[in-house]
This record gives structure tokens, sequence and C-alpha cells, in this order.
């Protein structure tokens, strides 16, 4: 891929961008509950900057499979008070997990500096907020609502399917202002375990876009649908993953073990570079 400007970041293809997860949220399929504390969320995500994080993403509200939504006020009082005792704390740049205008504005006038929204800027205003302020997004695929994702699951063609829908929203999204654009397949939104893996096996198409993408395989349901193991058991199916995307063209990675991750993404990394 040609060099691409997402954010402070230039996408060439040698070194894969590592976003470390930081769900400030009760009922996360993975780590719910762990970081409700705002210091225990800000140590966190110290740690993972040391860990090697060039992006912290913090979300307030969980896209499990079957989740509700919370309301947008309660979404902020989440993040609120971590994005203020991060302030000058951390060197990565953070990106703000949310699909709601409002909390992702707020959220940019606190220093956060990019939006990630698993909805693929359906609403327009979302779209308008990130064309104001100027900020790179992450424009993902999923079907439906969080709640309703994993229904009647059906794609012609998972991959064509998703670069068809990726290629519309794009279009819209740079017509209105948006210019510095990641996309992201959105493993394990509305999604079977097998076409998560096609997703991954085939990721190398999604180049014709010409865009970097970005896949969070990270303890999804589909690594314990192989091994066996619980959310928190998945580190060493995360890695593989991960790894597979690198290899098939992936530009950066959502994970929760940041540390694990980027060593394996080191030699990923420098196998592609050899």
């Amino acid at each position: 891929m040609a060099d691409t400007k997402w954010g402070p970041f230039q996408l060439d293809g040698r070194r894969t961008l590592i976003m470390g997860v930081l769900n400030v949220t009760p009922d996360s399929f993975s780590d719910g509950g762990e970081f409700l504390d705002p210091d225990k969320a800000v140590e966190h995500a110290c740690r993972m900057v040391a860990d090697g994080a060039d992006i912290i993403d913090i979300g307030g509200q969980s896209t499990r499979p079957g989740s509700d939504p919370v309301t947008q006020e309660e979404e902020l009082r989440r993040v609120r008070p971590v994005l203020d005792k991060l302030a000058g704390r951390i060197s990565a740049p953070i990106s703000v997990d949310t699909f709601e205008p409002k909390v992702a504005e707020a959220c940019l006038e606190l220093g956060a500096v990019a939006i990630n929204d698993v909805t693929g800027f359906r609403n327009p205003t979302m779209i308008e907020v990130a064309a104001c302020h100027k900020a790179p997004v992450v424009l993902m695929h999923m079907r439906g609502t969080p709640k309703t994702m994993q229904h009647d699951i059906s794609y012609r063609d998972v991959v064509e399917d998703l670069k068809a829908f990726f290629a519309s929203r794009v279009a819209e999204v740079r017509e209105k202002g948006v210019q510095e654009i990641m996309i992201d397949p959105g493993i394990g939104f509305g999604k079977t375990a097998q076409h998560n893996l096609e997703i991954l096996k085939r990721l190398s198409e999604f180049k014709d876009l010409g865009l970097p993408v970005l896949v969070g395989p990270s303890r999804k349901s589909f690594i314990g649908k192989i091994t066996g193991d619980p959310p928190d058991g998945r580190v060493e199916g995360t890695l593989a993953a991960v790894s597979v995307a690198i290899l098939n063209g992936a530009s950066a990675v959502r994970v929760h073990d940041v540390k694990a991750c980027k060593r394996a993404v080191r030699i990923v990394d420098a196998v592609r570079k050899s």
C-alpha cells in the first residue's frame, strides 16, 4: 500500500499500529467492569502505552452481541473522568469508540483525536462532527445493531459484500469532508465464525479500496469456538489471528493484550520487511 496518512501516523505497510482497548463499561464481553474506576482505567492506559500501544481506544458503551445501548449521558459519565485524568499522562493519541455524535464531540473537545464508530458512520451527524474537528475515523462494518447483529446472518460473498459496503460509505464520508479513513471489517460483528475466518484469509482483497485496514480479533468468540477457551484464555489464539491479519495486509490491530501482541507484531513486521 502507498503511504497513507491517518491522524498522526504515516502508514506504509512496514510497521503495524497497535490500538489498545480501554473499555470503561460494566458489561463488555471480555473485560467488563475491570476499568470502571477512572484511576484503574488511567493506570491501564498508561500500562498499555508502556507496553507498546500506539493508540488508546476508549469506549463507554458495550457492543458485545445482544447488548442494549446506554444513554449518551451515561456513556459520557463513564468516559469523561478518564479523559480528564489522562490529559498529559500518555503520549499516545486517543480514539473514542462510540456511535453517538454528542459523545464523540465531547470527547474530541476533551483531547481525543479520532473516532472509531462500529456503525460505520450511519448517523449523518457523526460525519459532521468528524469533519468539523478534522478527525481521522475508523469506519467499521456491522449488520444491524449490537442487539440484533447475530440474528439471521447471511451474505452472498462476505468479502465482496463488505467491499461494496465500504465503497459506498467511504464515498459519502469523503463527500462530507472526512479524508483520513481506516476501514474495519468488523470481526465478530454480524458474522459467523466461518465468516470471520474467511475475512482473515482474504483480507488482502480489501487493498482494492486503497485504504488502511484495522482488524480487531482480540479474544473474540470465533477463537473460543476453535480452541475451547474462555475470553481471558484466548491470548495465543488472538496472536495467531493478528499475525494472519498483518501478513494479509492489516495496517493496524485492536487488542486487549498489548504486551504480548507487540512482541508478535515485531516478528511479523520483520518478516514483511525482510
